[in-house]
């Protein structure tokens, strides 16, 4: 997975982390969880408030 793939990263985080509120977790955290999900191999310098604010809009969604 790499940052551009936003709905998979939510599914997986949204299966990872299933008794989570997505409001309530951080960018910093936010981002430490994406970089830890297996299968993701991205450079983490290509991330950015605008992905993780996509990231975490389409975690609530998948709740």
């Amino acid at each position: 997975m790499k940052w551009s793939d936003v709905y998979d990263i939510a599914i997986a985080l949204a299966d990872t982390h299933e008794d989570v509120d997505p409001l309530r977790v951080n960018f910093v955290q936010l981002r430490e969880w994406v970089m830890a999900l297996e299968g993701f191999d991205d450079d983490p310098e290509r991330c950015g408030e605008k992905i993780l604010e996509a990231i975490q809009a389409a975690w609530i969604e998948e709740q």
